[in-house]
């Protein structure tokens, strides 16, 4: 394993949107944190700006993406701004907010890391808490799958396999790589979020997604991406990746070891990291490392 210290970003940094599923505007703001304090979500638009950490405790269950909850402030879909955080391996971060839901953007983490390098990434003054995973864990759902195992290398490896079956546009896909900040930016930070024209149509007719356009994701018929072009082959596999690294952030610290998913999505992500959390403390396999 690599040991390195905890680090945060140089300066202020924000980007602004709007939610997919409300259509409503908001604004992030990426602030300077202090150590040890992990990441947290400050609700600016409400009386006293309450905070919700980014953390498994605090997850709240909603369809098709990761929320949190604590009192009575929330933030959802905020898979993507973690995913950005947790890739580029940023420890410490202040996540201002003036609306519940965070922004779609173009569907990916790209529009977030692109902020959070500008601010710049700087080095704190103490180690990183780091999760080594020592046993080989396997949680299911159905016909989806989840698998944690130790790693022989001292690197932290994800792969994921997506199955639409026969017929479907998006088919089969699978992807593996390996996690550093370099490897998250090129190959998973652009990755879209994705969904089928029946399952667009069907939201659209319960009221969600009024203001989004096919362009502003991948939405699939038959033909392939409407009014869009893929960005990698297995962009939808590369996205099931990205979703996993901003649900891996809810614990709260670095993770090492290989995570192998089949069709799993935030509810069993979020169940293996809750896992992990437990076993690791049983096994006294935390520990903080510095440079």
């Amino acid at each position: 394993m690599t040991s390195q210290m905890q680090r945060t970003i140089a300066q202020a940094a924000s980007v602004s949107g709007f939610g997919y599923w409300s259509g409503e505007d908001v604004q992030v703001e990426f602030r300077p944190a202090p150590v040890g304090s992990g990441i947290r979500f400050y609700r600016k638009d409400l009386p006293g700006a309450p905070e919700v950490p980014a953390q498994v405790l605090y997850r709240q269950e909603t369809p098709r993406r990761s929320s949190l909850r604590r009192g009575s402030a929330e933030v959802q879909m905020v898979e993507h701004i973690l995913a950005a955080l947790y890739g580029l391996e940023i420890d410490n971060c202040q996540v201002w907010v003036t609306a519940a839901e965070m922004p779609g953007l173009d569907g990916s983490s790209r529009p977030f890391v692109e902020a959070l390098e500008q601010a710049g990434i700087v080095l704190q003054t103490a180690c990183r808490p780091t999760k080594v995973i020592g046993e080989r864990i396997r949680l299911t759902a159905g016909d989806s799958w989840i698998e944690a195992r130790p790693s022989s290398t001292g690197q932290t490896v994800l792969e994921y396999h997506l199955d639409y079956g026969p017929g479907n546009p998006i088919g089969r896909q699978s992807y593996r790589v390996v996690l550093t900040p370099e490897n998250f930016c090129r190959h998973l930070a652009p990755a879209r979020t994705f969904l089928l024209r029946q399952e667009a149509e069907e939201l659209l007719s319960q009221g969600l997604g009024l203001r989004t356009r096919p362009e502003d994701l991948l939405i699939f018929d038959q033909q392939g991406p409407i009014g869009n072009r893929l960005r990698f082959p297995d962009e939808c596999a590369r996205h099931k990746l990205l979703d996993l690294v901003g649900d891996l952030a809810l614990a709260g610290c670095r993770l090492v070891g290989e995570v192998v998913a089949f069709r799993s999505g935030h509810r069993l992500n979020a169940e293996l990291v809750q896992v992990l959390q437990n076993v690791c403390n049983e096994n006294r396999q935390c520990a903080k490392q510095c440079a």
